[in-house]
């Protein structure tokens, strides 16, 4: 094993993001919007802008992005690289997307992890589908896993067993119908961790026992105003903590920011309403943690 492979891990957003796979717009630029379920007609020129402002604030917070390669694959929501991987201490997981246009995501992050020396400790197959946004670190060596329309119950059992060598447990919490099967939902969705006791959530939507749960282990939830949420189309509750109660959000949506802000954090905005909003995909699905301290 190589110096790279030991230089791996990601443990909650009580940790300070040192590594991050990210992969640039090209795939996206093209898309038909009405294929891939976004809301409407991208501008590439706009979406590029914004995608650049992003990538520097994550650069500007002292996380070294390891760029996944660009090719002409049609693979258009692989600029979401949290989904199609995840990564434990130890190595990474090869995951298998519940959106059937994702499913040639998981051997790009195969070859991504192989390009830069970090092993891969097992892979979800079919009939399991599980999507890193259906997960969240609730502590050093617990995931809280959401079961729904992108994660089944196969899925979730083989992740146990991969995760099981390595130390790490899952709590699995049963996700909302919501809009339906087409639309993305994911346990990030409704809640997103800023430090380890810290959580933007989205009551209406949230599992009542994952509430239970985060408060009983001493967690404050921060609750976004539903209006946001709605008008966001779930994006003001996308934001990637960098550090501990230091994270970057989707700008525009003033009740979310000033509720972040008066828990102590310190937010950094970025227009987003062509690189997120008709997308699905926020800050945090922009990127895939490798390594946190």
């Amino acid at each position: 094993m190589n110096d790279q492979a030991t230089n791996v891990g990601v443990s909650s957003s009580s940790s300070t993001l040192r590594r991050v796979g990210m992969r640039r717009p090209k795939a996206i630029l093209v898309a038909d919007h009405e294929r891939w379920h976004y809301t409407k007609p991208l501008d590439p020129d706009a979406l590029v802008g914004q995608y650049e402002v992003f990538a520097r604030l994550v650069a500007d917070s002292g996380a070294q992005i390891e760029w996944l390669p660009e090719i002409d694959d049609d693979l258009a929501d692989s600029i979401f690289t949290y989904d199609p991987s995840f990564v434990v201490p130890g190595g990474a997981v090869i995951l298998r997307p519940g959106k059937p246009l994702r499913a040639s995501e998981a051997g790009l992050h195969e070859q991504f992890y192989g390009s830069i020396g970090v092993p891969v400790l097992g892979r979800i197959e079919a009939p399991g589908t599980f999507e890193g946004g259906d997960s969240f670190w609730l502590d050093n060596t617990t995931l809280a896993v959401g079961r729904g329309f992108r994660t089944n119950q196969s899925g979730i059992d083989q992740m146990a067993d991969i995760l099981a060598p390595v130390g790490v447990g899952l709590e699995v919490y049963d996700l909302a119908y919501h809009l339906g099967p087409e639309a993305c939902l994911h346990l990030m969705s409704v809640v997103s961790s800023l430090d380890r006791d810290l959580a933007l959530v989205h009551t209406p939507l949230l599992p009542t026992a994952l509430y239970q749960r985060m408060i009983e282990m001493g967690y404050t939830l921060l609750e976004a105003p539903a209006v946001e949420f709605e008008a966001s189309l779930g994006l003001n509750l996308n934001v990637l903590a960098v550090a501990p109660r230091h994270v970057i959000a989707v700008d525009g949506f003033p009740g979310t920011l000033r509720l972040m802000r008066d828990a102590g954090c310190e937010v950094q905005t970025f227009v987003a309403d062509e690189l997120c909003i008709p997308c699905e995909g926020g800050p945090t699905c922009l990127t895939r943690p490798i390594l946190r301290d």
